[in-house]
């Protein structure tokens, strides 16, 4: 993705955490599966290029979403962080339009299914 010197944090929480999170940075006060947080922006977003930002996923909704696509949890749970990183990284698919939407998605695609044929997945 370009960013092979970068840092990134990545924690994994249940429901109750996750919810306080998107109820306090985002508004909505409901759990999600994954959040992330954008260091490069804002005001002070240049100040490190390196930090990348912050996915927080949570376990609970990951677990419950792999149930439903019967899918094994790991596989969703990396499908996750993926898509925090791709937000992180400037991919969007709620605010920009279905284009982008299209875009990020094509993205998850292509990315995902190298790390299928690596056997990461």
């Amino acid at each position: 993705m370009g960013c092979p010197e970068a840092e990134l944090s990545v924690s994994i929480v249940g429901d109750r955490s996750i919810r306080t999170l998107n109820r306090d940075y985002l508004g909505r006060d409901k759990a999600t599966n994954v959040i992330s947080f954008a260091m490069g922006e804002g005001e002070f977003g240049a100040l490190n290029p390196q930090l990348l930002g912050d996915v927080v996923i949570s376990a609970d909704t990951a677990a419950r979403e792999a149930d439903q696509a019967g899918e094994p949890f790991w596989s969703r749970l990396s499908f996750l962080l993926l898509h925090g990183i791709l937000h992180i990284t400037g991919y969007d698919h709620e605010r920009s339009g279905e284009a982008e939407a299209a875009r990020m998605e094509a993205r998850e695609r292509e990315i995902f299914a190298k790390l299928r044929e690596e056997g990461l997945v």
